[in-house]
């Protein structure tokens, strides 16, 4: 079939409204987009990865440095599909990890890999990132040519031309690749998500946890808390000098949700409904309750038997998880626990709570919370309340003498909240187990 005549059917299907679902298990899209971008060999001309030590572009370094702290990733930027918890099935765009696979096999295999949120990236203080983003373009949506970008939200670039915003730097186009380099130079809690028409690629999917630990890691301070317990800790969330941002066990938590008829606009090529935007599945790390405290992966989205993700040009290919992201919090009695709050919600503002547990927040957008003379800010709260954008480190410890083992719950005080679209008891809320 001419490629004319195989765009034709494509565009039939989506004047039918049919063209949601169908087309990514088909081969109508293969060929379509084997004739537009060729071979694997042919495209990976457009896959250039940048990492300093890698001799055979997979972005894993080969040969290292032992004068520079390295670490390169290598993400894609495309489309795909999550599971709420109420079982509906939505289609998303979004990162996925590549890092390790060939660069003949990313405009490829990289496609239809989207994660929910997308792949963490964790960082040391005075680490070098070379991050490369390709772009393998939205293989439900052929009428689309998004470009992507890395905005590493809150971040101070020595360039502009890594910030992803894409009035001030460069967007990646389909097809294309391109990487960003960071020096990491100041730890904190911190994000990542889409710039481009970033109110829609950030409702579809395209954000991310993102932290970077201090140089402080590794040597032992002593902190006496409040209740006069005294310990010693070997990391901080900051390099604080005194042991005061000590914790034992660390847990990303991040705030965002989606609304379905947004999501089933976009994967049936309607208009967008911009301004009625209104999330109906609350979301922390991409799910909603009870699927937050699932520890392992959720399984990829299947139809007619088939996964959704991952398997269009690699038929062996059992399917791509798109939502790995627990976010079960577990400790064990007389251990302090550091939550990384963040929200990259573009609609909603949410109010966290913890029944039965103390809360102190240290840190809020990636910077220990101190005065200008050097006296700790910290306070004491019984609720966390984030706009999207916004981080705070919380610390919840656990030698209170009040705090007893047993299950508590991190959920949200707005009660509209606390659903999966039109089900109960879900939504935004996990488990906080004391051991």
């Amino acid at each position: 079939m001419a490629l004319d005549r195989m765009m034709m059917k494509m565009m039939n299907l989506r004047d039918t409204g049919e063209l949601g679902m169908r087309v990514k298990n088909n081969a109508l899209y293969a060929a379509i987009m084997l004739a537009l971008v060729g071979t694997p060999a042919i495209s990976a001309a457009a896959t250039f990865i940048q990492c300093p030590g890698d001799v055979n572009g997979d972005a894993i370094i080969d040969i290292v440095d032992p004068a520079r702290k390295v670490k390169c990733l290598h993400f894609t930027g495309g489309d795909g599909f999550t599971t709420m918890a109420d079982g509906k099935t939505l289609y998303t765009f979004g990162y996925g990890d590549v890092t390790g696979m060939p660069a003949a096999n990313v405009m490829t295999k990289g496609i239809l890999r989207a994660e929910f949120p997308g792949p963490s990236i964790v960082m040391d203080e005075g680490d070098e990132l070379y991050l490369t983003l390709s772009n393998t373009g939205l293989i439900n949506r052929p009428d689309l040519f998004d470009p992507h970008t890395v905005h590493y939200h809150g971040f101070p670039n020595a360039s502009s031309y890594f910030d992803g915003v894409p009035e001030n730097t460069t967007s990646i186009n389909m097809g294309g690749s391109f990487t960003y380099y960071y020096n990491q130079k100041r730890p904190g809690t911190y994000m990542y998500h889409c710039h481009v028409e970033a109110t829609e690629h950030m409702q579809m999917g395209m954000l991310a946890n993102l932290y970077v630990n201090p140089r402080q890691n590794g040597t032992a301070f002593s902190y006496t808390n409040e209740f006069g317990i005294a310990k010693n800790y070997t990391q901080f969330v900051y390099n604080d000098g005194d042991g005061s941002t000590g914790y034992d066990v660390g847990f990303p938590i991040q705030l965002a949700g989606f609304d379905p008829v947004f999501h089933d606009a976009s994967i049936n090529v309607q208009p967008l409904p911009f301004a009625k935007m209104y999330d109906t599945y609350p979301l922390m790390n991409g799910r909603g309750y009870p699927d937050t405290v699932n520890t392992a992966p959720l399984a990829p989205p299947m139809e007619d038997g088939k996964p959704l993700n991952g398997n269009v040009f690699d038929p062996a290919n059992p399917g791509v998880n798109s939502q790995v992201m627990s976010s079960l919090i577990t400790a064990t009695k007389g251990e302090r626990i550091l939550v990384r709050l963040s929200s990259l919600s573009v609609s909603e503002v949410y109010t966290m709570s913890v029944q039965g547990l103390p809360l102190q927040v240290v840190g809020k957008g990636a910077g220990q919370l101190k005065g200008p003379n050097g006296d700790k800010l910290y306070y004491n709260t019984s609720t966390i309340t984030l706009a999207g954008g916004e981080a705070k480190d919380v610390m919840i410890d656990t030698s209170d003498p009040n705090v007893k083992p047993g299950t508590y719950y991190l959920y949200t005080t707005n009660l509209k909240y606390l659903s999966n679209n039109t089900e109960d008891f879900g939504g935004l809320m996990t488990e906080i187990v004391i051991n």
